[in-house]
């Protein structure tokens, strides 16, 4: 098709796009992307745009175009498209033992296909059991101010941007919110912030008495809520708590699996000992649809541990997480991020995206924090460094809208923590090179200068 004007008529009259406001749409043509290849992407008016946040979401950490996953994607379909998780596939056993080769201490993987339904297994396992093992008690679960688990009610109750949950409720209860540990914004004066911010989770435990808790939810780097990586020291008290107090980890992984921040897994960074993993977006770098939530034997032992009880085991059931597509093209993924060595240089891209944004804070005022893990970076804006008030987050989004005329794609907090959307965020894929951050960077300056003078 070399004319696209009917394509974008008809997007344009029946598409609901994803957090967007479409007034805009009724004086404008919503942008439609027609091809990607590498970090390229051309959309239906010709116009070449650098991805630097791979797919919009932080998604495809193998870049566009893999002509190999698609390859294995067609021929497992070929073969067996699906069959309901109650019965097990090829792809979905032998990427199961693939990843677990990836997470020592982890041992069952549970198929779904989104990072929301991810996270929600986890919640319901917690409930029962709590049900099965503790008398009913331990089914509270916490989680941390700023993060984000999901879109669905449930997971949306444990949503620590209010943004994202504001006018959804009324939410279900037994969902607790803890301080995040974001040291710039600092809650506490004191040297060793992380064991400090850690510390405040085990006053909320304490106040709502440990007997209660069952579980709590972390990201490993803070994703929407501001490119948060963890204090010195944060990880360590964390683990020491949730063992005193026989309280289950969760780490949720949706954004930082498979790669994006230099490891196989974030948390595999401050030597921490999850319960549970869950994983989504960058397991098969968008090409197909497909999440995890695994766990330990420990976990996965306290729902066969009485045959005879027909409500003992997990009795739930995701229909998409019988597709084979999914696990096919995981393997795939996988594979090119080994052959590539995609984490060593992920790890060295990351380098460089945090020494150019430290250098763009030499040159601009404006940039009050550099913040980042592997090609997951931020930069805060600020109106004033002293006193740390946030930039204006409509100038923010301006410099968003000036790098994508520049034909540069960044993206920034958006829709979460009120009053403080004022993050700008790279997420590009793992396969970036020097040229490529060059250019997002080089783009980001340019902006500022423009927005902020």
């Amino acid at each position: 098709m070399n004319d696209l004007s009917p394509v974008i008529a008809a997007d344009k009259a029946h598409v609901w796009h994803h957090l967007s406001q479409h007034k805009q749409y009724e004086t404008i043509d919503p942008r439609v992307f027609v091809e990607g290849k590498g970090m390229r992407l051309w959309d239906a008016t010709g116009r070449e745009f650098l991805d630097g946040v791979s797919g919009g979401v932080w998604t495809v950490n193998v870049g566009y175009g893999r002509e190999s996953i698609a390859n294995a994607v067609r021929d497992q379909l070929i073969k067996l498209n699906y069959y309901a998780g109650a019965a097990g596939t090829v792809p979905g056993a032998t990427f199961a033992q693939r990843l677990i080769e990836k997470m020592p201490g982890m041992s069952r993987v549970y198929y779904s296909n989104s990072g929301s339904e991810a996270n929600e297994k986890v919640y319901k396992m917690v409930r029962q059991i709590a049900a099965r093992h503790y008398g009913g008690k331990k089914w509270k679960i916490l989680y941390r101010d700023r993060d984000y688990h999901g879109t669905t009610i449930g997971t949306l109750a444990t949503s620590g941007q209010d943004q994202r949950a504001t006018q959804y409720g009324p939410y279900p209860d037994g969902f607790i919110r803890v301080p995040h540990c974001l040291e710039y914004r600092k809650q506490w004066d004191v040297e060793n912030y992380g064991e400090r911010a850690a510390d405040a989770i085990e006053e909320v435990i304490l106040r709502e008495g440990p007997d209660t808790i069952g579980a709590i939810v972390l990201e490993p780097v803070t994703a929407g809520g501001g490119v948060i990586t963890p204090p010195t020291g944060y990880w360590q008290r964390v683990q020491e708590i949730c063992r005193k107090y026989d309280i289950l980890l969760h780490i949720d992984e949706v954004v930082c699996g498979l790669g994006r921040t230099g490891t196989w897994f974030g948390y595999q960074h401050y030597g921490i000992e999850p319960d549970f993993v869950t994983m989504a977006k960058g397991v098969a770098s968008g090409y197909a649809a497909i999440s995890c939530t695994v766990t330990t034997e420990r976990v996965f032992d306290m729902f066969k541990d009485d045959a005879s009880d027909p409500m003992g085991y997990f009795r739930d059931i995701s229909t998409f997480g019988g597709c084979t597509s999914g696990p096919a093209a995981a393997l795939e993924n996988m594979r090119i991020i080994e052959d590539e060595n995609l984490l060593e240089n992920c790890t060295r891209m990351g380098e460089r995206t945090v020494a150019n944004l430290q250098a763009l804070m030499e040159k601009h005022k404006v940039i009050g924090d550099v913040r980042g893990k592997g090609l997951f970076c931020g930069a805060e804006l600020v109106a004033d460094r002293l006193t740390k008030e946030p930039a204006d987050e409509m100038k923010v989004q301006a410099v968003v809208a000036d790098c994508l005329a520049q034909g540069v794609i960044i993206g920034a907090t958006n829709r979460s923590v009120p009053g403080f959307n004022n993050t700008l965020c790279l997420s590009p894929a793992l396969i970036s090179t020097a040229d490529d951050i060059d250019t997002l960077t080089n783009a980001i300056d340019g902006a500022l200068t423009r927005v902020f003078g």
